[in-house]
């Protein structure tokens, strides 16, 4: 059985899916799927095949091409993750000046390895490709801000600066 979007989201976050689908003909409203996954993710912190089904059930689309969009697009998430993602860009341009050497800092630092999140929930480590900034390479992404020309020492002051937001 299904679970109704309205029963998963806030009122509030139903209608940003609303205004979504409202931006599509009612015969195309499946091209808010991606806006309606963010929501979903946004409100729960990860998308379960749980929450997947509702979205396909309210945008009236097999829910396979749900799972096809939340699965290949990796913003979207599968599992609980950290407060912080540390998304290092370890494509060509990056590779060629240091993003291993940024990975392992952050390993080091943080106690963990690619993949996991550390064991306070703050910060979750992972590779991606390209993110577009290979001009200022070796980057990362926390969240929506990117952090560019990166350093052992400029690696240090961001950890210390993201930790310091929750004791503020």
């Amino acid at each position: 059985m299904v679970i109704h979007l309205s029963e998963l989201l806030t009122e509030e976050r139903l209608q940003e899916v609303d205004k979504w689908c409202a931006k599509y003909p009612e015969q195309e409203r499946q091209s808010a799927v991606m806006q309606s996954l963010m929501i979903v993710q946004q409100q729960h912190g990860y998308l379960t095949q749980e929450r997947m089904d509702s979205v396909a059930d309210y945008l009236n689309m097999p829910a396979i091409a749900v799972y096809e969009v939340a699965t290949f697009y990796s913003m979207y998430e599968h599992e609980p993750c950290g407060q912080y993602k540390l998304e290092v860009c370890t494509n060509i341009s990056c590779k060629l000046r240091g993003s291993a050497e940024v990975v392992k800092h952050l390993e080091e630092s943080l106690d963990i390895s690619v993949g996991q999140t550390t064991d306070d929930g703050q910060f979750t480590l992972r590779k991606v490709e390209c993110l577009g900034a290979c001009v200022n390479a070796p980057m990362m992404q926390v969240g929506n801000k990117y952090h560019e020309r990166l350093t052992a020492e400029k690696l240090d002051e961001i950890i210390t600066q993201y930790k310091n937001k929750d004791n503020t």
